[in-house]
């Protein structure tokens, strides 16, 4: 189920790029961006901010952020990060892929404990 998600995300992503004659919407690159972490358990919250191609920690994750992307006419809209997360407990990779700010159940993180989403690019 993830994976089809994952595959129909790329798609809608990359639809505007492949069809001729269609208003393309531009995107201009963040240097980094803004997620916020959720710990199930005790209901700790911790933003994290990130630079483009930052990795930081957040509880048993390691989450590295590739790219974040934004409306070029719009920058406070609809964000959008491939992001890629790993456990550090054995080094598994747990997501990877990307996360839509206003859709994050879309193509989310699927672990027990911890939520990771996007809020916004940094500009």
């Amino acid at each position: 189920m993830r994976r089809a998600l994952a595959a129909c995300l790329a798609a809608a992503l990359a639809a505007p790029l492949a069809a001729p004659g269609v208003a393309q919407e531009r995107t201009t690159r963040g240097q980094g961006a803004i997620l916020r972490g959720l710990d199930r358990v005790n209901g700790h919250t911790q933003d994290l901010d990130l630079a483009t191609g930052e990795t930081t920690e957040f509880g048993s994750l390691r989450v590295r952020l590739d790219e974040c992307r934004l409306p070029a006419e719009n920058p406070d809209g609809d964000a959008y990060a491939f992001m890629t997360i790993h456990s550090t407990d054995t080094d598994a990779r747990l997501f990877s892929g990307w996360m839509l700010a206003s859709s994050p159940a879309l193509n989310a993180l699927e672990h027990q404990r911890y939520d990771v989403w996007v809020l916004r690019c940094k500009t």
